[in-house]
């Protein structure tokens, strides 16, 4: 059985865009939606277009390179990934972005998922709020 028959996620094959995409994200830490990273591609003087930026971030996701989570009105936003599970800490009005570990939260989540008999769990957890510059 291959890994991407047992639902492994497989490395990404380098392309022109995808390079694109991954410098661009290298070029910010907190989260951007798609429209900005292809507007920052563009000013970079690479052509890639907007669909495959959101193709792109898409299956970095899927691979784990990249974070993404939904604002508070859906938009999806992105940046490059840190190597642990983490949760973040979100500034509703300039993005800024904090990582927080919670082991607090994993006990919770365990807890509720074995209370309901459900097992192979995953979560996700961001916070908004108004960061101390922006108040």
């Amino acid at each position: 059985m291959t890994s991407t028959e047992r639902g492994e996620a497989q490395p990404l094959r380098p392309t022109k865009q995808r390079t694109a995409v991954v410098e661009a994200l290298a070029a910010f830490d907190d989260f951007r939606s798609a429209q900005e990273i292809h507007e920052l591609i563009g000013r970079a003087g690479s052509n890639v277009g907007l669909a495959t930026v959101y193709r792109t971030l898409q299956k970095l996701s899927e691979v784990g390179e990249v974070d993404m989570l939904r604002t508070e009105d859906g938009e999806a936003i992105y940046r490059r990934c840190s190597a642990t599970h983490h949760h973040h800490l979100v500034c509703r009005s300039c993005g800024a972005t904090v990582e927080v570990e919670g082991p607090t939260v994993e006990r919770w989540t365990r807890s509720i998922a074995s209370e309901h008999g459900y097992a192979d769990i995953s979560h996700t957890l961001e916070i908004f709020g108004t960061c101390p510059a922006c108040r």
